[in-house]
């Protein structure tokens, strides 16, 4: 933990100054080693010298629990397995760890939205959402429902070179003629039908690959983060332990190699996209691709985002804000309560509309009765 030079107290690190900040005499230390340029590994040659080491599984992870004695209170607490950094349960005082897994991270993006900005755009979409539970909208009554937390990420470079088969289709029109019933009459029209020529073609597209990023962590929660892009990657921070002062932080569970295959099936999708544009035409058919990869690079980078969870009918709901752009993201639960009640009360106005209706349409158009048309005028 970083003591403050000024009270003794604990700092963490402020997303508003960018510096380590004491919560009780505001004092403040720059963070050191910034200028760092940011390296980028070779993926290939990190491969074959971590071999399986390089990809965790969740059963050689549960053996690293810590366990931690808060230097302020004295109090002990453990940490799971993939977590570095996280606050004292007892008395809020940071602690932060040593990684474990043998690839490290090189660098991330700091925290750039403070606590009170992330609760502020909580309560804002919580307060948007129609039919959502009273339970949730108290949740943000909490001031301290959101946790911010540092995830890990790989993120991957890649020059490829994809030879391509396939078909180019182009649209051209023919009169044909059909019959059509037209004033009781039958007739014969003409109109213009679209076909399709199909040409066969080879060719050949080449595309660079920057900074595709894949999530490094596992868990059901984490299937909302892929929601939270885009991240401006050009803000990346060489790694220094003091950003992660106060906040919870993760190291990777999915390792190298698999967090590569599923960047290589986004990057796929990129280039028969790139495909499809080279071949042209009004609709395209591919018949067989061959991509090779070059210059393979990575980084292992932490990314900031402020989450909470909310449990309702006995389900987890997990929200997420990115904490460099302000972005949410989360599944929300309905009040079926709310929502008869809404269905209900629509239909006593459509009543009650329909009611006025009638009574309007009976008083509008009924006969005025006079004396001469019921028997004449007396005399």
């Amino acid at each position: 933990h970083y003591t403050c030079p000024g009270c003794g107290a604990a700092m963490t690190f402020s997303p508003v100054t960018g510096t380590l900040r004491c919560a009780f005499c505001q004092s403040e230390v720059p963070i050191e080693g910034g200028e760092r340029p940011l390296v980028k590994h070779d993926f290939r040659t990190a491969r074959h010298e971590s071999g399986t080491s390089s990809d965790p599984t969740r059963d050689t992870a549960q053996d690293l629990t810590r366990d931690i004695t808060c230097p302020k209170c004295g109090g002990s607490f453990t940490l799971d397995a993939h977590t570095v950094s996280a606050n004292c349960p007892y008395c809020e005082t940071p602690a932060i760890t040593e990684f474990v897994h043998p690839i490290q991270p090189d660098g991330l993006i700091p925290f750039r939205i403070p606590h009170s900005e992330a609760q502020a755009i909580f309560a804002q979409w919580i307060g948007s959402l129609w039919f959502a539970p009273s339970e949730l909208k108290r949740l943000v009554d909490t001031q301290k429902s959101l946790t911010g937390y540092y995830l890990p990420w790989w993120a991957y470079d890649a020059d490829t070179d994809t030879t391509y088969a396939g078909q180019r289709g182009d649209t051209y029109y023919v009169t044909v003629q059909r019959r059509e019933i037209i004033d009781g009459k039958e007739r014969i029209v003409e109109e213009q039908e679209p076909r399709i020529q199909w040409t066969p073609v080879r060719g050949r597209v080449t595309r660079h690959f920057d900074d595709v990023l894949v999530r490094a962590s596992e868990g059901d929660a984490r299937t909302i983060l892929d929601a939270l892009a885009p991240w401006d990657t050009a803000q990346l921070t060489p790694y220094a332990p003091q950003y992660l002062s106060g906040y919870d932080t993760e190291e990777y569970t999915i390792g190298l190699e698999r967090g590569f295959d599923t960047a290589r099936m986004w990057m796929e999708s990129v280039i028969r996209s790139d495909i499809r544009s080279d071949i042209g035409g009004d609709e395209q058919q591919i018949t067989d691709t061959d991509t090779q990869y070059h210059a393979i690079s990575y980084t292992n980078i932490l990314l900031p985002l402020w989450m909470t969870h909310f449990t309702y009918r006995g389900k987890v709901y997990h929200y997420a804000i990115n904490a460099q752009s302000g972005r949410i993201t989360g599944k929300r639960p309905y009040s079926y309560t709310k929502i008869l009640l809404f269905a209900g009360t629509l239909l006593l106005l459509a009543g009650a509309a329909f009611y006025g209706y009638q009574t309007y349409v009976k008083h509008t158009h009924a006969p005025t009765i006079t004396p001469s048309s019921i028997g004449g005028s007396a005399g």
